[in-house]
């Protein structure tokens, strides 16, 4: 048990409800334990001269039909009620949390029907089907255990699905679609371990349902059967005589409270400490080399563009090439497409999402297919993704080294004693200093810089061609910010990659690529070498620059920033997106879109008005 959890367990003890609770259920379980060692032969032994009799010193709760006290079986009964309605659980357990979770690795047909066949049982009373179930299943204790069992998986597999959805958008499961591990791989090491928490203390408050439930059928004779006995048993012997010896009845029925009590009481307290925990939450880099490349491209994109459902077009037309060793920008203001982009180039846009393209290329391999077994070993080892926040871009129930490890064991196929070797290797290539000891920590023990090296030296577990990292920065402080910029450059250059790097710093663009690509409104409207900036001819680009303050800007005036907002995907026409919020619009600019042409030598625009570059050249 991590601090965590020790802590959140403190504090519900610390409450009144939790505490009573919990001494309550440690009664009970030390009961369960206890009892058929020290009352078990009391609770046997028959004596034909005291029947049915009620309360009496020797037998404060009475004797039954054989002359057995009741007391003592009333003790021995906590283990068997309480074995059974656990036993109830785990088979409830098995059953529904494996369908809860089915729909977050299948894709949208298969979740679909898992989700109907959910919401159809779902319908059903739980207790009036274990009824019916007992029924048809036949008399006796197992029958009933499967019963409760098969009744409460669908409220589990519902509550499994509701967490595990929260789970599957997260970007370390889109990073263990990426490398192509199996899905019953991603189920059981990546979304139902992060789950598991609230699904326990569910499952804890569930024992208590379960036990009404199996003392029901066994007071309706559906469950435990003679000579066995448990509290409902029990509570059905003693019911007939509740006039004559009430405590026959009585006792039974509170043991069966209390014990309800104890388990919802002290689920709900570790429920509440649970919500009420917090969650677990220089100098500038030296300037880039000149890039000389090859005559191949890394990636070719044509005429990218994604559709959602009801025509909304968030991404249109993107066009750009990256070759080796070039490390390229992208620029923009949110929303303009710039992660979606990157998403599709890695396969991991949403399934509702329609992706098309002219050309979509990696290494030579066309990305429009359906993936299939050689290119999810492409994505997986050839490009390397690098989300925003490193915090959710790590499984916090997994060690860091066993992370980066999975690369090489789905990919390389290398045992894991090597390739745990590879990842310590890969995590000192990034400069975390002590990398054996940091690859047997979880992510919630290193700091954000190291969070982000530890996902840089995920991506290169491989051998990468393309780099994306998307928003590399942005949780960072400043100091931070430049090393992890310098390790990208280092990266860049002694692999020879090539990286497109995603942000909404355009100044640290200019420290860092080479090319810079500015999107506004899901197209590319200026690409331009990053000593360009200055001079660029997209207004929009110069407007970008200008809001960038800096040491010369005249502090009593206001800050610059661009008027309005982007326009919504469902609110772009015909013309020129950016037509509103420009100075230099005319009338064509309303109703025609502009094209990315070419300006000058590794220059290009998209703009029927652009402003003059250095030497004066207009298109």
């Amino acid at each position: 048990m991590d601090g965590n959890r020790r802590r959140g367990l403190r504090a519900a003890l610390r409450t009144p409800t939790g505490l009573t609770c919990g001494v309550l259920l440690v009664l009970f379980v030390l009961l369960a334990i206890l009892s058929p060692l020290i009352w078990g032969d009391a609770a046997e032994q028959r004596d034909i001269e005291h029947l049915l009799e009620g309360g009496s010193a020797a037998h404060p709760f009475g004797t039954d039909n054989l002359g057995r006290d009741n007391l003592a079986r009333l003790l021995v009964a906590t283990s068997p009620s309480l074995a059974l309605a656990a036993l109830s659980i785990v088979v409830a357990a098995v059953i529904g949390v494996p369908l809860g979770a089915l729909p977050a690795v299948l894709g949208r047909r298969g979740a679909r029907a898992v989700t109907a066949v959910i919401d159809f049982l779902v319908a059903f009373p739980a207790l009036l089907l274990a009824i019916f179930l007992a029924v048809v299943l036949g008399v006796g204790a197992p029958s009933a255990v499967l019963a409760i069992g098969v009744a409460g998986a669908p409220g589990i597999a519902r509550l499994t699905q509701t967490l595990a959805a929260s789970v599957a958008d997260s970007d370390y499961v889109a990073a263990a679609a990426l490398v192509g591990v199996p899905r019953g791989r991603v189920l059981l090491r990546h979304v139902l371990p992060n789950v598991a928490e609230p699904l326990i203390l569910n499952l804890t408050l569930a024992i208590g349902q379960a036990l009404l439930a199996m003392s029901g059928l066994s007071f309706l004779g559906l469950g435990v059967q003679a000579p066995s006995y448990d509290w409902g048993r029990m509570l059905s012997e003693g019911l007939g005589r509740i006039y004559v010896s009430p405590a026959a009845a009585l006792g039974p029925g509170i043991a069966i409270v209390l014990a309800g009590l104890a388990f919802n009481g002290l689920g709900e307290a570790l429920a509440e400490s649970v919500r009420g925990r917090p969650a677990r939450v220089s100098q500038p880099a030296p300037p880039p080399p000149e890039h000389t490349g090859d005559a191949d491209p890394v990636l070719t994109v044509s005429g990218l563009t994604i559709t959602f459902p009801g025509g909304l077009t968030p991404v249109r037309g993107v066009d750009f090439t990256l070759r080796r060793g070039e490390l390229v920008g992208i620029v923009g203001e949110s929303g303009s497409g710039k992660s979606l982009t990157a998403l599709a180039l890695a396969q991991l846009v949403p399934e509702s999402a329609v992706v098309t393209a002219d050309s979509l290329r990696l290494l030579g391999r066309d990305l429009r297919q359906p993936a299939d077994a050689d290119t999810r070993r492409l994505l997986g080892t050839s490009l390397a993704m690098m989300f925003q926040d490193p915090g959710t871009s790590l499984n916090p129930s997994l060690l860091v080294g066993r992370q980066l490890a999975e690369v090489a064991e789905v990919h390389g196929g290398q045992p894991r004693g090597p390739a745990w070797q590879l990842a310590v290797d890969r995590l000192r290539a990034v400069r975390i200093a002590n990398p054996q000891r940091r690859a047997r920590q979880y992510p919630h023990e290193l700091s954000g810089g190291m969070r982000q090296r530890a996902v840089i030296g995920m991506g290169l577990m491989g051998d990468p061609k393309l780099i994306i990292a998307d928003e590399p920065t942005s949780a960072l402080d400043v100091t931070v910010q430049q090393q992890i910029l310098r390790l990208l450059r280092q990266v860049n250059t002694d692999r020879e990659a090539a990286a497109l790097v995603i942000t909404h710093d355009i100044a640290m663009l200019g420290q860092l690529a080479e090319r810079v690509l500015v999107m506004y409104a899901g197209s590319i409207v200026e690409d331009l070498p990053t000593w360009a900036l200055d001079a660029a001819a997209h207004p929009y680009t110069r407007a970008l620059v200008a809001s960038v303050p800096d040491l010369a800007c005249d502090r009593d005036e206001p800050l610059a920033t661009i008027p309005g907002r982007p326009p919504l995907p469902h609110e772009i026409g015909a013309g020129c997106p950016f037509a509103a919020r420009c100075d230099r619009a005319g009338d064509r600019c309303r109703t025609d879109r502009p094209p990315l042409r070419v300006l000058a030598t590794g220059h290009r625009v998209a703009c029927w008005h652009p402003h003059h570059t250095e030497n004066g050249s207009r298109p």
